[in-house]
């Protein structure tokens, strides 16, 4: 088990509703990646709306921990406002803030999220904000109240994995007592292993799994990802050496003489 934010939970994949060839298709998924956590766009996805009935009426059927999204705002005043309004329609003082400052690679505006989330801390929400992985932004994130982030592994839906390792670590032994969970850019697996071998505290995706051949079966192996890499973090990796070690000692090796 594991502690996000007031959640206890057993998952530490936390995964998307959109882009699923079908609602039953994305029942399934979630149930492969045994994630208990799924992000929902107040923007895509309205319960109060006739179109969003049945997406809201599968959600609630699921029994998860909803993290609404402010996906697709571009500004604070935007961001805030919808935070309000899924704060309000879902239920939930969660809030995943996205303040998208440019449009080609979908990279958060730093400046509007820690404005956004200074003003979202202080009406009461527990904000997760979607960020890049500069160390200086994250510390004032968290300066200004945020106990978890979540920093990019790459820009949204370009599958490519963990762009800045070097970073990400830095992120880790620096913010050793703030949740830290990977999010975007995540495309396959082994994506998911590195990001939980170096540290985090979990994992989000939405695209890999929703636009995959078989959704149901990539969720899988996400789930499986996940926890292969928490086990690999906790137990101890050997550390990399420039020099090759034989496993076997040749000193007090046995041999025979025919």
């Amino acid at each position: 088990m594991w502690q996000l934010a007031d959640k206890s939970l057993s998952s530490r994949l936390l995964i998307g509703t959109a882009l699923y060839p079908s609602p039953d298709i994305m029942c399934q998924s979630i149930q492969a990646s045994a994630s208990q956590v799924v992000t929902v766009s107040l923007r895509r996805q309205n319960p109060q709306n006739a179109d969003g009935e049945d997406f809201w009426n599968l959600i609630q059927s699921m029994n998860l921990n909803l993290l609404p999204n402010t996906a697709g705002c571009h500004s604070v005043s935007q961001a805030v406002t919808t935070a309000q309004m899924a704060r309000e329609l879902f239920g939930t003082h969660w809030i995943k803030l996205e303040v998208i400052g440019d449009e080609y690679n979908l990279q958060p505006d730093p400046f509007g999220l820690l404005e956004a989330t200074k003003e979202l801390v202080a009406q009461g929400f527990e904000v997760f904000p979607y960020c890049t992985d500069d160390l200086v932004l994250c510390e004032k994130l968290v300066e200004a109240g945020c106990q978890i982030l979540m920093p990019w592994g790459s820009p949204i839906g370009t599958g490519k994995g963990l762009m800045n390792p070097y970073a990400l670590r830095t992120l880790r032994e620096r913010l050793k007592d703030i949740t830290l969970i990977v999010d975007a850019g995540i495309g396959a697996p082994s994506h998911a292993v590195e990001a939980m071998q170096l540290g985090f505290d979990g994992v989000l995706l939405n695209t890999a799994v929703a636009q995959a051949s078989d959704p149901v079966v990539m969720a899988r192996a996400f789930n499986l990802a996940v926890q292969a890499g928490r086990m690999a973090y906790q137990s101890g990796m050997i550390p990399e050496r420039d020099l090759a070690q034989p496993s076997t000692p040749t000193i007090g090796t046995p041999f025979w003489q025919q």
